[in-house]
């Protein structure tokens, strides 16, 4: 009985439906102004002599609203002629944004806003541009704007004016930045991590010391990521939020949940039954270094590229990665890695919008899945990074559509451009000495991603300016094109009697020639010219002149570490030289720098480094003065810079050889709870030694050595560095210092 009740309902509705269709025959259009009957009808989709019913008609009803043209739409069908009524938008006769001396900032807000001059006029969108434009102000820094709007209709001709008065005020600054919860990281690390920073009166040229939305989202990235490398994997960043202040500056607050520290159990790699062993191999090696290990990030994403080099493999061009995590009762972890063949599809196309200012081959030259390609889902993803990490994009999102048949894939990839220059100027202090310097940096030039440097730095007897270019993937080759102009200029007239000018030119590139191992080749060109006084040494006075040296330089760099920012583990070799190829003196530099990286315990990393160089002449004749050889201050503390080896004329000369020892350990036990101090432990030993130019001058072959403590502070105005050192060993000319302290800051 229901059923024959429910049958009777439906065919009642179909008949009732069927009965209200009636054929247009004829079309009448009412109220409209500016748009023609014609335009009307054709942006309803309405055809003469064809069925319409109130449903078919409710669509083309939303047709015509979906114009923005209309306030209102009424449609009535009767004795087969339809009436379409409208009430047209106004139309927007001006749109301006006032007040916003910046006429870039200004640009950017109308890129931005939905409406337009001569565009239709709606409230609704209207509504959304204001929203739209409070949002920009504010995550640009400008936190108490106000901003007037006016609207000036105009009913004779049914137009609108819009005005935007901004009152932009003074940029919101961060006065203090805090880490809260449980955090188990002091807070001078975490400042360092993060990319905001705290505005202080010197800092004039830093825009990172504005509260900007973006920033802090990037900032919590950081913080995420340095914890979960630091082994904290299930570790959150709760929250960010700012307290206001009454001077319009804020406490920036970010809370933290790092929770405990994790290490690797077991890592396995499963394969399907058809994929070969012996094409892992590589990728097995890895997985087994890593158990016992602290969890971190970048160990998954060094495994995840063993995986991309499989699949750039022709015999796998078509897997994908999955990713197993769990943990044990031990806080630690198991992980499985699995590989799956999928579907094989192709690139048709790929499509990059957004991109006003980068050339589109910048873009490409990122990518290793092309046009033509198999599509790779890891190799797609690992190209989408590498646009990313050029760090010249704000915002990069891709999506993936079909093609023109089933085996074929379409590529949208959308970027939203940042600001690429930066300007920096910096001032430190020590014992030995002052200085202050700047730079102008562009990394985006002509949108190719030629990144240019130009700096100069001032300390009391040395002016150094340098300007350098960088052309990634030059000549399409993968490789990246580094030119560099310098000039040094070191005036040593008053005390020593000498005055040394430096001009060179480079030409270098630098790549990985196999897993870990990087060459960087280097040719180079120099003028150099010495002039004395009646204070320098006779052997100084014969070296007076001008020089030309041509030089082909080049390091091997093989690099096991687990990380490049704080190590925790691992090594790194570097060995280097430097050889004439048109010289007046034909110096020929050879030296190698070997550092271990090891945990000790509670969170102890110990650092062991040995290095040496040497110089000499392949003709037999002396160095010159400014290729000799000196330790530096941070690789022999307790003793002056510069100040041990052989002596001329009262000037330390340098050596034609150097060596040294360091070992370090950090102290994170001894005062936890001083949130702004670092503690090391080091021991240093170092020596310089060999004259070539004279025979009377003793060589000062000796070892030097030291051991004390250092300790970082983060002060209210910048990073402090203090050292407490006691020779142990050095030679009766050699100067010591017990402390020495460094400071510096930006602006």
């Amino acid at each position: 009985m229901f059923k024959k009740f429910l049958l009777t309902i439906f065919i009642f509705t179909i008949s009732l439906t069927t009965s209200l269709a009636e054929i247009v025959n004829k079309i009448e259009v009412y109220g409209n102004k500016r748009l023609t009957k014609e335009a009307i009808i054709l942006f309803s989709k309405i055809q003469l002599n064809k069925d319409y019913d109130s449903v078919t008609l409710n669509s083309n009803l939303k047709e015509l609203y979906q114009t923005n043209f209309f306030k209102s739409v009424k449609l009535d069908l009767e004795n087969n002629i339809l009436y379409i009524v409208v009430v047209e938008n106004p139309i927007i006769e001006n749109l301006r944004i006032e007040g916003i001396k910046k006429k870039q900032f200004t640009e950017k807000l109308y890129d931005f806003m939905v409406l337009k001059s001569r565009s239709s006029y709606q409230e609704r969108l209207f509504q959304k541009d204001l929203n739209l434009i409070k949002n920009i102000i504010k995550k640009n820094g400008y936190y108490f704007s106000k901003i007037d709007t006016s609207l000036i209709p105009n009913v004779e001709q049914n137009s609108i004016q819009i005005i935007y008065n901004i009152d932009l005020g003074e940029k919101a600054k961060i006065r203090n930045i805090s880490f809260v919860g449980d955090k188990k990281i002091k807070e001078k690390k975490l400042k360092n991590i993060i990319v905001s920073e705290e505005s202080k009166f010197w800092k004039l040229l830093s825009n990172k010391k504005y509260l900007d939305e973006s920033r802090i989202n990037l900032d919590e990235r950081l913080l995420l990521n340095y914890y979960k490398n630091e082994g904290y994997y299930l570790a959150k960043i709760e929250n960010s939020f700012v307290e206001s202040l009454d001077d319009n500056s804020f406490n920036l607050i970010f809370n933290i949940n790092a929770g405990k520290k994790y290490s690797f159990n077991s890592l396995k790699l499963k394969l399907p039954i058809d994929f070969e062993e012996k094409h892992f191999t590589s990728i097995n090696k890895v997985l087994s270094k890593q158990v016992g290990r602290f969890y971190s990030l970048e160990i998954i994403e060094k495994i995840l590229g063993e995986i991309d080099k499989i699949a750039l493999s022709k015999k796998y061009e078509f897997i994908s990665a999955s990713l197993t995590e769990s943990i044990n009762d031990e806080d630690q972890l198991d992980f499985i890695f699995t590989l799956d063949e999928t579907e094989k599809f192709y690139v048709e196309k790929i499509n990059i919008s957004g991109n006003h200012i980068t050339l589109e081959e910048t873009i490409r030259h990122s990518f290793i899945v092309d046009e033509g390609d198999p599509y790779n889902e890891l190799l797609f993803n690992k190209s989408i990074n590498k646009i990313k990490s050029r760090n010249i994009f704000s915002k990069v999102e891709n999506e993936i559509l079909s093609g023109s048949n089933e085996s074929l894939k379409v590529i949208n990839i959308n970027v939203e451009e940042k600001p690429t220059g930066e300007i920096s100027l910096g001032a430190g202090l020590g014992t030995d000495g002052g200085s202050i310097g700047g730079g102008i940096k562009e990394n985006n030039f002509l949108g190719k991603g030629i990144s240019l440097d130009t700096s100069l730095s001032v300390s009391e007897d040395t002016i150094k300016g340098k300007f350098s270019y960088m052309r990634p993937n030059f000549n399409n080759s993968d490789n990246d094109l580094t030119t560099s102009f310098e000039n040094t200029t070191t005036d040593r007239l008053v005390d020593n009697g000498y005055k040394t000018n430096n001009i060179g030119f480079s030409l270098g590139t630098s790549y990985e020639q196999y897993e870990d191992l990087f060459f960087s080749p280097l040719i180079k060109a120099n003028f150099e010219s010495l002039e004395t006084t009646s204070l320098a040494s006779s052997a100084i006075k014969k070296q007076e002149g001008d020089y030309f040296d041509a030089n082909f330089a080049y390091s091997l760099t093989f690099d096991d570490r687990d990380r490049v920012y704080q190590p925790r583990e691992g090594y790194r070799v570097s060995l280097f030289q430097d050889i004439p190829i048109i010289s007046d003196n034909y110096e020929v530099i050879n030296g190698f720098d070997v550092t271990q990286y090891t945990p000790l315990f509670d969170d102890m990393v110990g650092r062991l480094n040995f290095y040496g160089q040497a110089v000499n002449t392949l003709k037999g004749d002396d160095a010159r003065l400014s290729k000799r050889l000196y330790t530096s201050g941070s690789k022999l503390r307790g003793f002056e810079k510069g100040k041990i080896g052989p002596i001329d004329n009262g000037d330390y000369v340098g050596g034609n050889y150097v060596s040294g020892l360091n070992f370090s350990s950090t102290l994170p036990q001894i005062l936890p709870s001083l949130e702004k101090i670092d503690f090391n432990l080091f021991f240093d030993a170092a020596n310089v030694w060999g004259v070539d130019y004279s025979d009377t001058i003793d060589d000062s072959n000796k070892i030097r050595s030291s051991f004390g403590l250092a300790m970082d502070v983060l002060t209210p105005i910048g990073p402090m560095n203090f050292s407490l050192a006691q020779p142990v060993t050095k030679k009766s000319s050699d100067k010591t210092e017990s402390f020495r302290f460094n400071i510096g800051t930006t602006f």
